[in-house]
C-alpha cells in the first residue's frame, strides 16, 4: 500500500552514515521523506526474510505508523551462507581481519552481500520485502575503516574493496543500492497508478 504523497516514513537506524547513503542512493525518485529513528528491536534469529518481517512488524507497532527496516547479511559460500544475518556480531568480535581469517582454511573465498529493506504501512499491515544482492569475495582488509565490513569485501568485476571504491561507484553496484532501487521503483509505480486501481502488495 502506498503512503500518501508528502508523508514521512520512519527509517529505523541510529547510524547517520547509513541514513546519508540511503538518501543519496534514493535521490529524488523516492516520493516520501525519510526520518531516521533509533529503535532497539529484539535480535531475532532465523532466515533473513523471517528476521526482516519480524523486525518490521515490531517497529511498525512501536512507531504506530509507516516504517522501513533494513537488514544486511554477509554470506560466505564456504560456510554455507554464514555469518549471514549475524554479521554484525561477527564483525564486532573479529573485525575485518578476523572475517578474512575465517576463510583461511578454505580455497573458496566467494561471498555475497544481501540487503533486505522491509516496509510496513502501519500496525497489522502486511510487510513488503525488497532485496538486493552483490556477489564478491572476501579479501585482506583494504581501505578506510569507517563502514563496517566494507574493507574486506571485494565485489566481482572490481580490483578494489567496497571501502576503496569511490562512494558514487559503490552506490551504483552495492547490495543496498539494488534493494533500494527495487523499493523505489515499486513505490514510483504505485504513485503513478490512480487511487482506484491501487492494491496492496505483499511479499
Amino acid at each position: 500500500m502506498a503512503v500518501p504523497v508528502g508523508r514521512s516514513v520512519v527509517f529505523v537506524t541510529g547510524n547517520a552514515k547509513k541514513l546519508e547513503e540511503v538518501i543519496q542512493i534514493l535521490g529524488d525518485k523516492f516520493p516520501y521523506k525519510l526520518i531516521s529513528k533509533k529503535i532497539d528491536l529484539p535480535e531475532y534469529q532465523g532466515e533473513p526474510d523471517d528476521i526482516s518481517i519480524q523486525k518490521c512488524k515490531e517497529a511498525a507497532k512501536l512507531v504506530d505508523g509507516p516504517v522501513i527496516v533494513e537488514d544486511t547479511c554477509l554470506c560466505f559460500k564456504a560456510l554455507g551462507g554464514l555469518p549471514g544475518p549475524y554479521i554484525k556480531w561477527f564483525l564486532d568480535k573479529l573485525k575485518p581481519e578476523g572475517l578474512n581469517k575465517l576463510l583461511a582454511g578454505f580455497e573458496d573465498k566467494s561471498a555475497w552481500a544481501l540487503c533486505t529493506f522491509a516496509f510496513c504501512a502501519g500496525k497489522d499491515e502486511p510487510v513488503q520485502l525488497f532485496r538486493g544482492k552483490t556477489e564478491g569475495r572476501i579479501v585482506e582488509p583494504r581501505g578506510p575503516r569507517d563502514f563496517g565490513w566494507d574493507p574486506c569485501f571485494q565485489p566481482d568485476g572490481f580490483d578494489k574493496t567496497y571501502a576503496e571504491l569511490p562512494k558514487d561507484v559503490k552506490n551504483s553496484i552495492s547490495h543496498r543500492f539494488r534493494a533500494l532501487s527495487a523499493m523505489s521503483e515499486h513505490f514510483s509505480q504505485l504513485n503513478d497508478t490512480p487511487d482506484t486501481k491501487r492494491t496492496k502488495h505483499g511479499d
